[in-house]
């Protein structure tokens, strides 16, 4: 056998996008566990409970000033996210001349609004676990759907290679959404968690659809894969991985060694919530860009 010849008539295999399919369903299935475990951990136990009212309660506490309006404007970042969503989607679909990337990403940022208002008003319930607290269920956060899920369907439609950046800017924008509707009094930590996890799930199933039935455009051209993207997605997780260990620390400090939070001028469950919330909302972000790109085609 001529090894040089087998050698000669090899050819480089293009990659096609989306080529591990199995990848973005093990993926979905993770976000789905992680609302579950958000769920169970934050309402089912009398521990989460308490730890997520007593969030709730402190951010009452803060600072008054959280409910005037120079930060009243933030309540405004769910309905806003719809237009600006929108506009982006339009302007993608004019300038691709292709109308099925606008359908996905419509269908996905609807698909998760309505999968958070079934799981808050109809399968989902509070128990009464002896915390004093509203009676009836707030996980997910509608609120943060809507604003989380309209930055994922403007990263559906946006190229592989602006994904990365358009997932910091957006995993922002819904982080700060999401801590707009816990320290004005919307939502407990835990509700704005869920509806993170909720909007994963939602998009990446969207995004397997998109990558293959969207080959064309879903592609980078040979040696992008790193650089700048790179960083950025780094940055991102970097920041919700401190965040997230900011958050547990804080709560062990109050649990087990802070006395009792929140009625000695130390709002550390506030902290605590909102870190979870900004650690969570970041990692995502990263996960989803880090994913997104490895499985964008070849040009």
């Amino acid at each position: 056998m001529d090894t040089r010849n087998l050698l000669n008539k090899r050819r480089p295999t293009r990659r096609q996008a989306g080529h591990n399919p199995a990848l973005f369903l093990f993926a979905a299935l993770l976000a789905a566990a992680g609302a579950a475990v958000t769920y169970f951990g934050f309402v089912r136990t009398t521990t989460g409970q308490l730890a997520d009212e007593s969030a709730w309660r402190e951010a009452e506490l803060v600072d008054p000033g959280t409910r005037l309006p120079a930060l009243q404007f933030l309540d405004s970042l769910p309905l806003a996210s719809v237009f600006i969503a929108l506009a982006v989607i339009i302007a993608v679909t004019l300038y691709r001349k292709r109308f099925s990337p606008a359908v996905i990403a419509i269908a996905t940022m609807a698909g998760a609004n309505l999968v958070t208002q079934l799981l808050k008003n109809l399968l989902l319930d509070r128990p009464d676990r002896g915390v004093i607290t509203l009676d009836f269920n707030s996980l997910p956060s509608g609120h943060t759907t809507m604003a989380a899920s309209a930055m994922a369907a403007v990263f559906l439609v946006s190229s592989p290679r602006w994904r990365p950046a358009v997932a910091v800017v957006g995993g922002t924008y819904a982080v700060l959404a999401g801590s707009a509707t816990f320290f004005n009094l919307w939502h407990r930590p835990a509700d704005v968690v869920a509806a993170f996890f909720v909007v994963s799930a939602c998009t990446l199933a969207g995004g397997l659809i998109m990558m293959r039935t969207n080959r064309g455009w879903n592609t980078l051209p040979a040696g992008s894969r790193g650089a700048a993207g790179g960083l950025l997605t780094g940055l991102c997780a970097a920041a919700g991985l401190v965040a997230l260990a900011f958050s547990g620390a804080v709560y062990a400090y109050a649990r087990w060694g802070g006395g009792v939070a929140g009625l000695d001028g130390r709002p550390l469950y506030f902290w605590c919530g909102l870190a979870l919330i900004v650690g969570v909302g970041y990692v995502l972000a990263a996960l989803g860009s880090w994913l997104f790109t490895q499985q964008a085609g070849d040009r």
